[in-house]
């Protein structure tokens, strides 16, 4: 445990290598977490200075008849423009983690296990790795991360492609993490993985 509260972890990873799968399963075994994803999609709902930052920035196009915001239509945009996905990067990135900040201060050492873990996809693109004691990264076959991208979300194969090659590297990823999870095998082969690594971090 830190000092100040509870040990820090950040699991992070490429999009679709079972981050959210690993996160529920560190929850299950006593871990506080926390969600950047859904710290994201806070930060840009409805009535936030986010959506109206969005807004403005992308145009009434990214908004839906309801209000709400296009995820498809900006993804569309961001993921073929560099410079887009920055902007929204710089609206949305901030507010997650100063949220998590917040969140973290908050625990105070109360968590069951003294272990607080925060999902954060974008880590490592962000430059926050330093905020945590520890990283764990989740990686599988490239390939895979295609294949499953394209099942949950039914973009393209260039699509998928494109958003899983706007992220550094998993290799890369591995190599600067303390703790690795490979999700290329069985559910029971990464279930394993997931409790050898929470045993280390207790």
């Amino acid at each position: 445990m830190s000092p100040s509260g509870p040990l820090r972890v950040a699991l992070t990873g490429g999009i679709a290598t079972g981050k959210s799968y690993c996160l529920d399963r560190f929850a299950t075994a006593g871990a506080a977490t926390i969600d950047a994803d859904v710290l994201a999609r806070q930060a840009v709902a409805p009535g936030t200075l986010g959506f109206a930052a969005v807004r403005s920035r992308f145009g009434a196009a990214i908004i839906t008849p309801g209000g709400q915001l296009d995820r498809e239509a900006l993804g569309r945009i961001v993921f073929s423009d560099p410079d887009a996905r920055r902007a929204l990067e710089a609206i949305i990135h901030p507010a997650v983690y100063a949220a998590i900040s917040r969140w973290l201060e908050g625990l105070n050492g109360s968590t069951r296990s003294g272990v607080a873990i925060a999902g954060i996809p974008l880590l490592y693109e962000t430059g926050r790795e330093r905020d945590f004691d520890v990283v764990v990264v989740t990686i599988c076959q490239p390939q895979q991360q295609i294949a499953r991208l394209i099942a949950r979300t039914g973009l393209s194969p260039e699509d998928a492609a494109r958003r899983v090659e706007a992220q550094l590297p998993a290799a890369e990823k591995a190599r600067l993490a303390d703790h690795v999870i490979d999700t290329s095998g069985s559910f029971e082969e990464t279930n394993a993985q997931v409790d050898a690594v929470w045993a280390k971090l207790n």
